[in-house]
């Protein structure tokens, strides 16, 4: 019970600052908020430790972590469900406020607002939380999912996280603004410093899923518009938007209602996108849904009151802000930044409205979910516009002035539409956005050559143009066929020499191999197992190169199998000709609720006779067996069931463990020209932003300044 006894401090340090705050006590405020972020430590180090003791008496332990689990899933079981992400976002939301408050980079509004929004996240820890006991103690947990055992595990929610925590800071930011001193635009720097590293993290995360989902799940795609998915991509293209819009403000200070719009949508929608994830809305429609619960209606609760909470200050304060245009003339910097920026938020909504059709549809009747052709139909036309004013833009000074026009930025825009053209892409709209991709690329690079944009800008704005360019190589320059490949056979694909050498498994048996060579190279595609030999997980097998991937999916092959009973002291004659008898069962505890059972049964074909003992590792949630090599490895059996009066077994038949291994499969093989860029340049984008932000900018008055991603005064 310490876990939540430590939450309960949590609580009552971020009230106690809320109070102290109030009260005019900055000693007090500081004190509590770093109290409150040791507790947030404290009650993370105590899940850790329940979760490493292998504590099955907490629920959430029995349900993500199992005994023989490694130690680096063990880990990732802390973030692996609902109850244990909620605490991580909790700890690193707790640890942020404490930073902030010890070095004084908010005022005392700015202060309760954070510790307000602390006691809001403790409270729907409380409500789901990961320290409630077992109904039932369990000597062994259920473990974790096969799918989720990738060390990309440890990795992707923790950063995903520290995106979300982090866009509370733009937020507090914006209604300490508007709070205390509207016109003033002194905000805008430490606004435009924390967003950008919020928009950088949890954009490393979208880009480590999408490479996850592509290195691992085995459909061939890095992105499937998965509600999931999007719900995180929302708030990412927000805070975008609000970078961008941070930029105008600096020039431009009538702009400052859409920064403060943008900010308070951000930190929303970040609650929006939990909200869907976690109430079991999406559980038919997503890969990635936790099951239902009641904390759905109480993230639904708290995402609405933030959302009018912050429209409310803004509405009220609409007065006092600084009034005037946005842009000058429409040959401008800040209008072509507006307008591009209107046409990332038409593709916000209609992502928005695409990832909460199954609300929408749900509410009315039955519910529903868009097709994957519904994104690519709606943005692309849109995100070709959006390429073109992104060079533009990067272009064209905030005077208005564009300068020379070096020709090779138009030769490399040429150059994007000929490279789709050579991977095999006809339709106009993808080599137009080829096209104009690479235009913004090669523009950024342009625009640093001429001062007017720092190094954290150019690779950011480089890195977006070339994954512009890479999702439409990867995606419709792609070519999919299926493949029947049998063992040390040759076959042509698309180019490409690819010849299959068989299966190979595991000592352990935990997985198995289908290897392959692919023009000589070779390559593997692994398969987890389960305790019973059944495929948990499949990775493919991707031969890598520059100019791009050969992705093999193999699909599952099971071996033939028949199943008998046998019943003690009797023989029966098996349907491969061979004699079965059954001769006794004996039982040993494991440890740990397990127990070992252990049958002894002979074979004969006439003349040879074995004697072998297959057996079941049984536990209080199921059991698992393995088969073992009868005859001198001519086939194999395994054991599945043990009646309770232990008068019959149950068995399977299995052909040798080497006509498996040489079975002919079938694969789909695709090839995805391109994909490396894609790689690269999500590194660029990442890059770029936590670059920009180390930039310190001061508020602008007036003239020329940077952008939100560096550009130069």
């Amino acid at each position: 019970m310490i876990g939540t006894v430590l939450l309960g401090f949590v609580l009552l340090f971020a009230l106690s600052a809320v109070f102290f705050d109030a009260k005019g006590s900055d000693c007090g405020s500081r004190i509590s908020a770093i109290l409150a972020g040791l507790a947030a430590v404290g009650a993370s180090a105590v899940l850790f430790a329940v979760i490493l003791s292998n504590d099955f008496s907490y629920s959430y332990v029995a349900s993500y972590s199992s005994i023989d689990l490694p130690l680096i899933y063990k880990i990732s079981a802390f973030w692996a469900g609902q109850q244990g992400s909620f605490l991580l976002w909790l700890l690193i939301h707790a640890l942020v406020g404490t930073y902030m408050v010890c070095t004084n980079r908010l005022t005392a509004t700015g202060r309760i607002i954070y510790h307000l929004l602390t006691a809001m996240l403790v409270i729907l820890v409380f409500i789901k939380s990961p320290f409630t006991p077992a109904e039932h103690i369990m000597p062994d947990g259920y473990g974790m999912n096969p799918l989720l055992q990738d060390p990309w595990m440890a990795v992707h929610p923790p950063i995903i996280f520290i995106g979300y925590a982090l866009l509370a800071v733009p937020f507090v930011y914006s209604l300490e603004s508007m709070m205390r001193s509207p016109a003033d635009g002194n905000f805008l720097a430490p606004m435009r410093r924390w967003t950008l590293i919020a928009w950088s993290f949890l954009g490393a995360g979208i880009f480590i899923g999408g490479y996850w989902a592509y290195k691992v799940l085995g459909w061939g795609g890095y992105w499937g518009w998965d509600p999931v998915e999007n719900s995180s991509l929302v708030p990412w293209l927000l805070s975008c938007i609000l970078l961008h819009l941070i930029a105008v403000a600096r020039t431009r200070r009538g702009a400052f209602y859409l920064v403060h719009l943008a900010a308070v949508f951000s930190y929303a929608f970040v609650l929006y996108g939990t909200f869907l994830t976690r109430s079991g809305i999406l559980g038919d429609f997503s890969v990635h849904s936790f099951a239902g619960s009641d904390i759905g209606f109480y993230i639904a609760l708290a995402n609405g009151i933030i959302l009018l909470f912050g429209l409310i200050v803004l509405v009220r304060q609409m007065d006092r802000l600084p009034q005037g245009a946005v842009y000058s003339e429409h040959r401008s910097r800040s209008f072509l930044i507006l307008l591009g920026m209107l046409l990332l938020v038409f593709i916000t909504v209609l992502v928005f409205f695409g990832m909460s059709m199954p609300l929408i549809s749900g509410l009315m009747g039955e519910s529903a979910a868009v097709d994957t052709s519904y994104y690519v139909r709606t943005t692309l036309p849109i995100a070709i516009v959006l390429a073109l004013l992104m060079g533009l833009g990067s272009l064209m000074s905030w005077n208005g002035t564009m300068g020379k026009r070096p020709y090779w930025i138009f030769a490399l825009t040429v150059l994007g539409g000929v490279a789709a053209g050579a991977v095999g892409v006809t339709d106009i709209p993808s080599v137009l956005l080829a096209s104009f991709a690479l235009f913004a690329a090669a523009a950024a690079a342009e625009t640093y050559r001429r001062h007017q944009i720092g190094v954290g800008g150019l690779l950011a704005h480089v890195g977006t143009g070339m994954a512009l360019l890479a999702f439409i190589l990867s995606g419709s320059g792609s070519q999919t066929t299926s493949v029947d490949l049998t063992p040390d056979v040759p076959q042509e694909v698309y180019g490409h020499t690819v010849v299959y050498r068989g299966q190979d498994f595991a000592e352990n048996g935990k997985e198995k191999s289908y290897r392959y060579e692919v023009d000589g190279t070779p390559t593997e595609a692994v398969t987890k197992l389960r305790g019973s030999g059944e495929d948990a997980a499949r990775e493919p097998a991707i031969a890598r190169s520059l100019a791009g991937d050969i992705y093999i999916a193999p699909t599952p092959t099971t071996a033939e199998h028949d199943e008998m009973i046998l019943r003690r002291g009797r023989t029966v004659m098996g349907i491969n000709d061979y004699a079965y008898r059954y001769e006794g069962v004996s039982f040993e505890p494991q440890g740990g609720g397990k127990t070992l059972v252990t049958a002894q049964i002979e074979l004969t074909d006439g003349e040879a006779v074995d004697t072998v003992e297959p057996t079941i590792l049984a536990t209080d949630t199921g059991g698992t067996s393995r088969p073992i090599d009868v005859m001198d490895g001519k086939f194999r059996i395994r054991l599945t069931g043990v009646s309770a009066d232990e008068r019959d077994i149950r068995l399977e038949i299995l052909p040798s463990l080497a006509e498996e291994m040489a079975m002919p499969v079938t694969a789909s093989i695709s090839t995805k020209p391109g994909i490396s860029l894609l790689w690269l340049a999500c590194v660029l984008v990442t890059i770029g932003g936590l670059v920009a932000a180390r930039q310190t900018v001061s508020p602008a008055k007036g003239g020329d300044a940077e952008d939100p991603l560096g550009k130069k005064s």
